[in-house]
């Protein structure tokens, strides 16, 4: 970075300046509001409906929307929009089918965490479920985390033109500060922020690529073309049912993954479930309109590309299709986008790991001490993991999401709406789940079926047997209060 940089971009450096200090203006207001672990876990269950709404979609639509999802539109074309219509419909049934009920659990068993929950609903006279729910968010929140660090990382380093090394360290140095210093009071109002800001990032984008591109009805042009009329059938070099599988693991983890569904526990009672629904998919809907298209259209204007991840990167620092002005803004965009993920995953992953492997084992006099230091050494583990990362942003999320599917969804979905389960219910579901999936994917037998229908399958049909055969862990089953 030089000054010659400094004055090209003086517009970036500008809303980079207003933007890190907002972040730390909200941190210093979570920090004041941060008295206990429940404060700083889910901010005291005080929170707007409309607030929790924004973090939702702001929290999902991170740099795999942004960067990943984009670029797979351009190497899968239409079909690839299957995930985008999931992403809708799992929203909707993620507030109306786990979010009333799983508030009114939470909030009868104070359950602070998702692996703290499953221990008050289904019992177990060790901490066997606990630690194991634990361990397995912990390793989906890493791999989480590494997939956005190599966005944003790629980004700030074609941007800034600066090493990648450098790119991740500047990544982590931002969101590890706020996001230890403020919990989930500061989590939430910056999503806000940010969610308003790839709103408008997202429309930003496809507005000017489009034009680019020859208008918005050009698309049609490539259905005409030898090199692209792949992208307008049903199996664009993939099958069709392996793509829906990808699409599908992508999306099921809006009902169970613990940075999502930690929104739930934070609501102020069921009835404000609703609020939050609208907001959340009317925000998802105008992201995912605006950017799974932008694939397609980069055809008219990238040629030869062998990194799908690079497209958005490449296409914003292209003078011809956008201005300096537009580049610079969208930057700060994209930014926000990356920084609404990695905040919630590394406070639900902080969490989990104090609250259900340290205290489990031997608890500390200062649990916010240990919570906090948590944040700084899994931001740091996931982003030295990022300098070599093990695949592309969609690959490791989508793995991420298989894995939180297999193991949670049972106990999550069933757990709420059948009064029949218990420990070892749910660890068996957990254990062949994960089984499955890893044996699928050993075989070599996912370029034919996607491995999370099989391990789904196992994983749902085990709880379903052992609950049905064994004794049921009713610790009090909340009922709803009337009015």
């Amino acid at each position: 970075m030089t000054w010659h940089w400094l004055t090209e971009h003086w517009l970036a450096v500008i809303l980079f300046a207003a933007y890190s200090l907002m972040l730390v203006h909200h941190a210093r207001i979570g920090r004041r509001g941060t008295r206990d672990l429940g404060d700083y876990y889910l901010g005291g269950r005080r929170v707007g409906a409309f607030a929790l709404g924004v973090s939702f979609f702001a929290t999902f639509a991170s740099t795999n929307s942004y960067v990943g999802h984009a670029g797979k539109g351009y190497e899968y074309g239409v079909p690839w929009f299957s995930l985008a219509l999931l992403i809708v419909l799992f929203t909707w049934l993620s507030w109306t089918t786990v979010a009333p009920r799983l508030r009114r659990f939470t909030g009868h068993w104070d359950a602070l965490t998702l692996p703290d929950y499953l221990h008050s609903r289904f019992g177990g006279r060790g901490p066997a479920l606990r630690v194991a729910a634990g361990l397995v968010i912990l390793l989906s929140s890493l791999l989480y985390l590494v997939a956005i660090f190599k966005g944003a990382g790629g980004l700030f380093q074609m941007f800034l033109d600066v090493p990648y090394e450098a790119a991740v360290g500047i990544t982590l140095a931002i969101v590890m500060v706020y996001t230890s210093i403020g919990g989930f009071l500061s989590v939430v109002r910056t999503d806000v922020l940010q969610g308003a800001l790839m709103v408008v990032g997202s429309v930003t984008i496809f507005y000017f690529v489009t034009d680019a591109a020859g208008g918005p009805l050009r698309l049609p042009e490539l259905a005409g073309r030898p090199d692209t009329a792949g992208l307008f059938t049903w199996s664009p070099g993939i099958p069709f049912v392996v793509l829906l599988g990808i699409a599908l693991s992508g999306s099921l983890k809006l009902l169970v993954d613990p940075r999502q569904i930690s929104r739930f526990y934070a609501l102020p009672d069921e009835r404000s479930a609703r609020t939050g629904m609208w907001v959340a998919i009317v925000g998802l809907l105008v992201i995912q309109g605006c950017l799974f298209p932008v694939g397609l259209y980069a055809h008219f204007l990238l040629d030869g590309v062998t990194d799908t991840d690079l497209i958005i990167p490449t296409l914003i620092n292209d003078a011809s299709v956008f201005p300096r002005w537009a580049a610079d803004a969208l930057m700060i965009a994209i930014v926000a986008a990356a920084m609404s993920s990695m905040d919630s995953v590394l406070l639900v992953a902080a969490s989990v790991l104090y609250k259900d492997v340290v205290e489990v084992v031997r608890p500390a006099a200062r649990p916010l001490t240990w919570t906090r230091g948590g944040v700084v050494a899994l931001a740091m583990v996931s982003a030295v993991v990022a300098l070599d990362p093990p695949g592309g942003i969609v690959e490791i999320t989508i793995f991420s999401g298989s894995l939180y599917a297999v193991c949670f969804l049972p106990a999550i979905l069933l757990g709420l709406h059948w009064r029949r389960g218990n420990a070892a219910a749910v660890l068996t579901s957990m254990a062949l789940g994960v089984a499955v999936l890893l044996a699928w994917l050993a075989a070599g037998l996912s370029a034919h079926l996607h491995e999370v229908f099989p391990a789904l399958a196992v994983s749902c049909a085990a709880y379903a047997l052992v609950a049905w055969r064994t004794t049921p862990a009713l610790a009090g089953w909340p009922e709803r209060r009337a009015g």
